[in-house]
């Protein structure tokens, strides 16, 4: 049976096409969501999509956290769901106190676009599930360089390879789960890196990942 993931549709939403398809490839069965819906249809997994600006212009993610559709999705994960951020998506879940820390300014206060290597390390149950390899995945942000809440390291990240950060994030994090591996967040996006006419695949290979972690809860 194929995975059944929410793609949730923020005003200015504009990877959530994107990632619809490359899901569809990696293995889900993904089915868009309104940022003002109240409830959820039967799923295993929601995402929140990179590339919209949806308030952008007070604090990315400041504004979409609020959505109707956070309140339900915030009950779906709290008992068992999956939930996945990429980018915009990753600044939502910090903004919403689902995931500890902040994603700020990079620090050389410019627009990121290009390809980076990335890594999973740390312990956590998401670990074990992206084969100990290196992906090749693109960059687009403004507001990426995550600050902790405190000093530590979480249990499950995705690191930048090699350091530092491209855009200054600590310990050059590109991404953070909680310790329950229900919540995840990624600046890095891996629809952007599904088909080879977009000149990298490896995008593919970590949704694959993600499938791979979702069938064996």
């Amino acid at each position: 049976m194929r995975l059944r993931a929410g793609v949730v549709v923020f005003p200015g939403s504009n990877c959530d096409r994107d990632l619809y398809y490359a899901l569809e490839r990696a293995g889900f069965e993904p089915r868009f969501l309104w940022h003002a819906d109240s409830n959820l249809p039967p799923l295993e997994a929601v995402f929140l999509p990179g590339g919209f600006s949806y308030g952008d212009y007070l604090r990315a993610g400041a504004i979409a956290r609020l959505a109707p559709i956070m309140a339900v999705i915030e009950e779906f994960w709290r008992k068992g769901g999956f939930v996945m951020g990429i980018c915009n998506g990753f600044q939502i879940l910090t903004e919403a106190g689902w995931l500890p820390g902040a994603l700020r300014r990079n620090a050389n206060g410019k627009f990121l676009c290009d390809v980076v290597e990335v890594e999973w390390q740390g312990n956590n149950p998401l670990s074990g599930y992206f084969g100990g390899r290196r992906y090749r995945i693109p960059i687009a942000h403004a507001e990426g360089r995550y600050v902790p809440a405190q000093a530590f390291l979480p249990g499950g990240r995705l690191h930048y390879i090699p350091a530092p950060a491209p855009n200054g994030s600590f310990a050059a994090i590109a991404g953070i789960a909680n310790e329950e591996g229900t919540v995840f967040g990624m600046m890095p996006h891996p629809e952007r890196a599904c088909d080879p006419y977009q000149g990298e695949v490896d995008g593919l290979d970590f949704l694959r990942g993600i499938a791979r972690y979702l069938a064996k809860r």
